[in-house]
């Protein structure tokens, strides 16, 4: 019997990239999915490529009122909660001498609030023994040029993983943040305005990283795998760094 046999799941940001990867690994694990994103064309493409055990749902995790349809279906349907994945994120470049209010906000919105009301919203449907996990970013302890609010938001969420850690477990549910190095996802690309500006900027990175490329949506994966599971059943508050040596050494 797989690990995660009987589960459901909330995957946030699982039409593309490590949430899409997530979800096919918990389908192939046994669990039920449920995922959102923003673009209805990506997750019918998405549940098109999972094909079995997986409910999409439109929506943004900046807007609370698409986070309480979300919950709301997922009641609908299952009735309950045993694996949050706040994965939904967003990126752009801007250094302090040009950064403006509206890259601020949409920034905060997607990466810190979302992930704030994705997680308190599931609680009510959570059942004991649950587990979150927060997806944050190396760059949470690295400096990078016109990184700076991005990686601000990344920091905060892994202070919440430690808060959360404490407030919920008299629930049962653990709390783990899981921070991926440079990863071979379309974010890459959405973030520079030619493809070869992208190619390089994957070749930097790759150059910087210790084993030498980038990593895999399905590595990003087995590691949310684990923290989900009971494999993981003695590890609470901790953040896993799946980044290739890139911020380690």
């Amino acid at each position: 019997m797989s690990n995660l046999a009987g589960k459901v799941a909330v995957i946030t940001g699982g039409s593309s990239g490590i949430g899409l990867a997530t979800a096919r690994r918990f389908v192939a694990e046994g669990a039920y999915v449920f995922i959102t994103g923003r673009r209805e064309s990506e997750l019918a493409k998405a549940k098109e490529e999972i094909g079995m055990n997986v409910t999409t749902v439109q929506g943004d995790v900046a807007n609370l009122a698409d986070l309480d349809r979300l919950y709301a279906v997922v009641k609908a349907e299952k009735g309950a909660v045993d694996i949050v994945i706040a994965n939904a994120g967003f990126i752009e470049h801007a250094q302090i001498f040009d950064l403006s209010e509206a890259h601020y906000e949409k920034t905060v919105d997607i990466n810190l609030k979302g992930v704030i009301f994705t997680v308190q919203k599931a609680l009510p449907l959570m059942r004991k023994g649950g587990s979150i996990v927060v997806v944050s970013s190396v760059v949470n302890v690295k400096g990078i040029p016109a990184h700076g609010t991005y990686s601000a938001a990344k920091a905060g969420v892994r202070e919440l993983v430690r808060v959360w850690t404490q407030e919920l477990k008299d629930m049962g549910i653990r709390v783990n943040a899981l921070s991926p190095g440079a990863t071979e996802t379309p974010i890459i690309r959405g973030q520079f305005d030619s493809d070869e500006k992208a190619d390089a900027a994957r070749a930097g990175f790759a150059s910087m990283t210790p084993l030498g490329r980038l990593g895999l949506p399905e590595e990003i994966a087995a590691a949310a795998f684990f923290l989900a599971s009971d494999e993981s059943s003695y590890v609470a508050g901790i953040d896993l760094p799946v980044d290739g040596g890139l911020a380690q050494v």
